[in-house]
């Protein structure tokens, strides 16, 4: 038998479950305008996963970086929910991501 498509399906699942928490967590404590630095993350996952010789690693890495990337174009919508009072608010300051200049001149990706 082959099991690695049954294991593909439980960490895909599993992964996309970590993201709907990271997102909500990232959200609360640091705010919308990090969303570069889990697209990078994203971006250099799915990109190392082009140059894994390994099939199933290269799948795990893929599948994470497309949750990474996901993640990161549902900070701003995470934001709205939050101020909606879907989810709890941090009336607390957040703190500036680096690069805080050029990325406000970029919009924040959403799907």
């Amino acid at each position: 038998m082959m099991w690695e498509g049954i294991a593909l399906g439980l960490f895909s699942f599993g992964i996309i479950g970590f993201g709907f928490f990271w997102v909500i967590r990232m959200e609360y404590h640091l705010g919308y305008l990090w969303w570069p630095y889990p697209m990078t993350l994203g971006i250099l996952l799915v990109v190392l996963s082009l140059f894994t010789g390994n099939a199933g690693w290269s799948a795990l890495l893929g599948i994470t970086g497309g949750s990474f990337i996901w993640g990161a174009t549902e900070l701003k919508e995470q934001a709205v929910r939050a101020e909606l009072g879907w989810f709890k608010f941090n009336p607390n300051p957040k703190p500036n991501p680096p690069g805080l200049r050029w990325i406000k001149k970029i919009k924040a990706p959403h799907l």
